[in-house]
């Protein structure tokens, strides 16, 4: 049996070895930083492209009578994407559902099957934002029934937002210099950066009525302000 003095020494011995190591850890970025001030910057620009959603619902007694008609007017609907220019790879099917259609139960009574409903809806990309206006007329003659969610975006996304976190960062180094000079201190170079999220541009979405369109469908693109939002820490010069 080992002796409970030498057991004792033995985890002296081990504290004694931690204790410094701990000591001798780095600094995290925060405590690098002797002024930490938020930074933003912002940048217009036009989209470049559009994303929609189109798409048919049909009904029939059977679920094989909906499938059917569904499937007739959802040819017809993509036939229109591509005459009015859309290439295939930029349609893609977002849902297929058949479901099972139910009258309204009185108090008291039961649920009685009335038939199908077959609902068939693509995403597409109008890389043509001047064709917009047509393709979403060419949608309502070809039989769509639900069209909406329209999303104008930006294909370098990432290029535009660099310009906002460079005017971020300049914001953030003015702010830093600013309360540098107040309390008569010198700024030193930059310890760390910290972007926020919440980058991405506004999404402009409407449901459209469906009918017979009487004249070409008007749309304004408008620009987007894209911002981006930083924290920065500052160490100070020596």
């Amino acid at each position: 049996m080992v002796p409970v003095r030498m057991i004792f020494a033995a985890a002296c011995a081990a504290v004694c070895m931690v204790a410094p190591a701990r000591a001798q850890a780095p600094a995290s970025p925060a405590d690098e930083a002797a002024i930490v001030v938020g930074g933003e910057g912002s940048v217009t620009a036009a989209p470049d492209y559009a994303e929609i959603s189109a798409g048919v619902t049909t009904r029939a007694k059977t679920a094989a009578e909906a499938t059917e008609a569904n499937a007739k007017l959802m040819t017809a609907v993509i036939a229109a994407l591509t005459n009015a220019g859309i290439a295939k790879a930029d349609i893609q099917t977002a849902q297929f559902s058949v479901r099972p259609v139910y009258t309204v139960p009185q108090p008291g009574g039961e649920q009685k099957l009335t038939g199908f409903s077959a609902s068939n809806e693509v995403n597409v990309k109008v890389r043509e934002l001047g064709k917009l206006g047509d393709v979403l007329d060419r949608l309502v003659a070809a039989g769509a029934t639900d069209i909406g969610n329209i999303a104008f975006l930006h294909a370098n996304l990432s290029q535009v937002l660099d310009q906002a976190r460079q005017a971020a960062v300049a914001d953030a180094r003015r702010k830093a210099a600013l309360y540098a000079n107040a309390a008569g201190l010198k700024l030193g170079a930059v310890a760390w950066i910290a972007e926020e999220g919440g980058a991405a541009p506004p999404v402009f979405a409407r449901a459209l009525k469906v009918g017979v369109a009487a004249a070409a469908t008007p749309i304004a693109t408008g620009e987007d302000t894209l911002r981006v939002h930083i924290t920065v820490g500052f160490a100070l010069a020596h």
